[in-house]
């Protein structure tokens, strides 16, 4: 793709950031990952990287509710991806299977966590591989809070969680 037409891309990508900021004034940055809106906290959001051209890729994150009533986490989108769902793992006839959800619940007082092998998000339709250092925008929006955009980091493709590393890893 050619410098010139990536910069409409670019613009679009940079026009919806300030248009979800702006719906959303309450939403704050807290540095080190951690995003708050209202009584919710959105902490260390990652993802791994993508393994060859693969056009899927999945997003991981703990969300904390420091507030007494639920909250539910009902959309994700991000511009590096042509789709983002909400997902999970259940266990049919002995096997694994990943499914798409409508929500994930974050109970007042609690925390949910999206992470490998439970709940969490797949982005379907990457427009570009996800590398190793770099991060990606994903848009959260919840039933109650409103909505944040947090910074998403990607590591290694053999990366547990953030501050976690492998063998072999560096």
């Amino acid at each position: 793709m050619s410098k010139l037409s990536q910069a409409p891309v670019a613009a679009v990508a940079a026009g919806l950031f300030v248009l979800v900021s702006a719906a959303a004034p309450h939403a704050q940055h807290h540095g080190t990952g951690a995003h708050k809106l209202g009584p919710l906290t959105v902490e260390a959001p990652w993802a791994r990287a993508s393994a060859g051209a693969a056009r899927a890729g999945a997003a991981y994150l703990r969300i904390v509710n420091a507030g007494p009533e639920d909250d539910w986490l009902t959309a994700i989108s991000s511009p590096v991806a042509g789709r983002a769902e909400l997902h999970s793992h259940v266990m049919t006839d002995g096997v694994m299977r990943m499914r798409r959800i409508g929500s994930v619940r974050v109970p007042g007082g609690q925390s949910a966590e999206l992470k490998p092998g439970g709940d969490h998000v797949m982005l379907f339709g990457l427009t570009a591989p996800l590398k190793k250092g770099g991060t990606f925008p994903l848009t959260l929006a919840f039933e109650k809070a409103g909505t944040v955009t947090v910074s998403v980091a990607i590591l290694p493709i053999t990366a547990r969680g953030p501050g976690t590393k492998r063998h072999g890893q560096h």
